[in-house]
């Protein structure tokens, strides 16, 4: 069986559809490569694409992506609800079939390093690839955004693992890096106070004494007048999808506040479904062999 990575890079474009299709392209391009899915969002003003494909392509697709983002994004006229430190904000590798983690880390540091020489950019390492404790979790890194990062980058701990030490005029800064696989998943809230999907938030979230594999914040979706409780389960084994949205919607009753949607961004494990299924239907020793197409597949 041939060796599979997967990549998810996240970029600091979500409007304007010509970059976003510069930036697409060399997934679709690239022999080796299959794009699955390009989401964007306005009210983030971001795009999340997902490849799988041999490692060495993947790092030559990667590559080429970020040399459009860095020559079509400038992040000093950026503005989004989604933090951000710059064109390519990140960029994680998956291993999926016959790659290890150590191998998916081996090719996070190949790709950081050529992008900081070739782009001039400042790279982090972050996850499993992270050089320090303190530098594996991408919040940490990105802490103070793009318009704290000259300083940040000053501070001897925040020094970047390639490139220089100085922030990209236009693209900012970067972070790359392994992990494992995990879902974004976000719950739309029937009111547009940001406080009340900050305040769930913070209760959600692993780091305020909520669920474990949960990290959380609150976005405003400015189109539809509504607030979101944005998320990345960094374990669906553990913390399932549905255990954060009855806790969300729990919490939200404190204010009288209707949970009214939620979405994923990007692809999600199929498995992550079929405990959400199994939950809500109160189905008895349900799992993924009773599937039909995981079957055909």
């Amino acid at each position: 069986m041939p060796e599979i990575v997967e990549c998810v890079p996240n970029f600091s474009e979500g409007r304007d559809k010509a970059v976003v299709d510069k930036i697409a392209a060399p997934f679709t391009q690239q022999e080796g490569v299959k794009l699955l899915d390009v989401q964007t969002d306005g009210d983030h003003n971001r795009m999340v694409v997902t490849a799988i494909g041999s490692p060495q392509g993947m790092k030559t697709a990667v590559i080429a992506a970020m040399d459009q983002a860095v020559a079509h994004i400038d992040m000093t006229r950026h503005q989004g609800q989604h933090p951000r430190m710059g064109a390519v904000d990140v960029v994680p590798f998956i291993p999926i079939q016959e790659l290890s983690m150590e191998e998916a880390v081996a090719l996070s540091r190949e790709v950081a390093a050529e992008a900081a020489a070739r782009f001039d950019l400042p790279v982090f390492l972050y996850e499993r690839s992270a050089t320090a404790p303190h530098r594996a979790n991408l919040a940490a890194i990105r802490k103070g955004q793009f318009e704290g990062m000259t300083a940040k980058l000053k501070d001897p701990l925040w020094q970047p693992d390639f490139g220089p030490t100085q922030v990209h005029p236009s693209a900012g800064v970067t972070a790359v890096g392994a992990r494992a696989p995990l879902v974004a998943f976000n719950v739309n809230l029937g009111t547009d106070q940001t406080a009340v999907a900050d305040a769930i938030a913070k209760k959600v979230r692993h780091i305020g004494g909520g669920l474990r594999y949960c990290k959380a914040m609150a976005v405003e979706l400015e189109d539809r007048s509504l607030v979101q409780v944005s998320m990345n389960m960094t374990d669906f084994s553990q913390t399932a999808l549905y255990r954060a949205l009855e806790v969300i919607r729990m919490e939200a009753r404190r204010y009288g506040v209707p949970v009214v949607g939620s979405e994923v961004v990007g692809l999600v494990p199929m498995q992550a479904l079929i405990d959400c299924a199994a939950y809500y239907m109160g189905l008895e020793n349900f799992g993924m062999k009773q599937i039909l197409e995981h079957h055909l597949l």
